[in-house]
């Protein structure tokens, strides 16, 4: 079993990422080099999968379990030993194999050996998320250009715009690599490995550094924010102290559609590929489609620079951070509103101000995903039964306060810092009493039905509630502290 790397105390292990401008040579060394990672990984599935269906085969026929195929191991060491023992004689890479370095190889035999280590997490329940399913073959054209390089000469030129890989040799530079180059002669960082990568119509190596990082303190370490995410707004932030910050959204894809609508146009003019018939893609076609991809790139560019500065900016100035947990991918679904909520990249944000906090060792509060952060008052505590989506006022019945929608929201979240900081409410406390909650106020309801003889709304199995239970509050005070989570 292969030991997980561990950095030295007091250091973290973090990516420099440097776009590239290699030659014509050297571009094509790349690609040769991406494409020898995707033979092995294509040859490995193929190794491995073949004794799956011939055991399945041998199955059909009678055969018993001691006489069946033997197993073949998916693990990295037993990959790169059959690998080696065919690359010689076997037709697929007897020609060619050594024109590339044998990281490239090793590339490919780990990313399926990590695809097989997935399936058979998922399929034992060991593994979160979705269900992954057995590896597949990955095409050429659609397949993810990438070579990690781990040993050789990986090296940052002493000029701070040149990177030396293994059988690439020098490469140059689109940006300054100075800030890496002084942390490794000052002795704090060291190259563990690195990845070069096409993406975004261009080529990018990143390397994996191991680096002393000392904690950075921040600007107000005892004040705390709260951060409503929003399509008319990107962020409202309001603090512990009373100030009350409007982050405009650039909206940079709407900046770019009609630019889009344009090259998208000419793009479906063109003879495009087809799978189904085999029809390969037009001169013009690939042509007019590197625009149109020029233009994606361009917004995505500039998307990722924003939130960086905005995430960057909050880290650096607050101690306590509390964001809510949206439900990003059920609100993809809403048609009107889901190209706008996915420019703006709201789990981003959440990712970026996660690991940056850790950074500072300052903590981030994740308020629960039902936590009606928009309809409670933030003067009283007086819960609205309904707001919805179009109401941009939150007007209290309770108090008579009038506030901006997110503002309140805002205020609301950064007031579960006290809660998060005092031990009450928080996820996983042990000495926190459960109660319940008001339903209706911190997660959906179900919208009853009339009951087709009687005319009258009912429950599921035909009983109706009493009077004083059916009858829906106009308000009603939130007496239960939100559940946080703490990350």
């Amino acid at each position: 079993m292969i030991r997980k790397f561990r950095p030295r105390p007091g250091c973290v292990v973090q990516a420099y990422k440097f776009a590239l401008d290699p030659n014509a040579g050297q571009e094509q060394a790349l690609r040769s080099h991406c494409g020898a990672a995707r033979a092995a990984y294509n040859w490995a599935v193929s190794w491995v999968t073949a004794s799956w269906w011939q055991r399945k085969a041998e199955t059909s026929y009678g055969i018993g379990d001691e006489e069946l195929t033997p197993w073949r191991s998916w693990s990295l060491p037993a990959l790169r030993k059959e690998f080696n023992r065919i690359k010689t004689t076997d037709p697929r890479f007897a020609g060619w194999w050594q024109e590339n370095s044998k990281e490239a190889y090793n590339t490919g035999l780990s990313n399926a050996a990590a695809a097989f280590d997935s399936y058979a997490k998922s399929k034992q329940g060991k593994r979160k998320g979705a269900r992954v399913g057995i590896p597949r073959l990955k095409p050429k054209r659609k397949a993810r250009q990438a070579c990690r390089f781990t040993t050789g000469t990986i090296r940052i030129e002493p000029d701070g715009r040149h990177v030396s890989l293994p059988r690439l040799g020098t490469i140059r530079t689109h940006e300054s690599t100075v800030k890496l180059l002084t942390r490794i002669r000052a002795g704090t960082a060291r190259i563990l490995s690195a990845t070069a990568r096409h993406e975004r119509g261009r080529w990018f190596v990143s390397c994996q550094v191991e680096m002393a990082r000392d904690i950075a303190r921040v600007d107000r370490p005892d004040v705390a924010v709260g951060i409503d995410l929003g399509v008319r707004h990107l962020a409202v932030l309001a603090d512990s102290s009373g100030e009350i910050r409007y982050e405009p959204n650039p909206k940079h894809l709407d900046g770019a559609l009609k630019l889009l609508r344009f090259h998208s146009r000419r793009v479906s003019r063109r003879q495009e590929p087809d799978g189904r018939t085999g029809q390969k893609p037009s001169k013009r076609w690939e042509k007019a489609n590197r625009e149109r991809n020029k233009i994606h790139h361009r917004v995505t560019n500039l998307r990722t620079d924003a939130l960086h500065k905005l995430t960057t900016r909050v880290r650096a100035e607050y101690g306590t951070v509390v964001i809510e947990d949206l439900n990003v991918t059920g609100m993809l679904r809403n048609k009107r509103l889901a190209r706008h909520v996915a420019d703006a990249g709201f789990g981003e944000i959440r990712r970026q101000l996660t690991y940056k906090g850790r950074r500072n060792a300052c903590p981030t509060v994740v308020a629960n995903r039902w936590y009606p952060s928009s309809k409670t008052c933030s003067n009283c505590g007086a819960v609205k039964a309904k707001l919805p989506l179009h109401v941009r006022v939150f007007a209290c019945d309770a108090c008579g306060l009038i506030l901006d929608r997110d503002e309140n929201a805002a205020h609301n979240l950064v007031a579960l810092a006290a809660a998060c900081t005092t031990g009450t409410g928080v996820a996983g406390d042990q000495d926190t009493p459960r109660v319940s909650k008001p339903r209706g106020a911190d997660r959906k309801t179900r919208r009853q039905r009339p009951d087709r003889n009687t005319g009258r709304g009912g429950r599921a199995d035909g009983e109706s509630l009493p009077h004083q239970r059916r009858k829906e509050a106009g308000d009603r005070r939130q007496d239960t502290e939100a559940r946080l989570a703490l990350w």
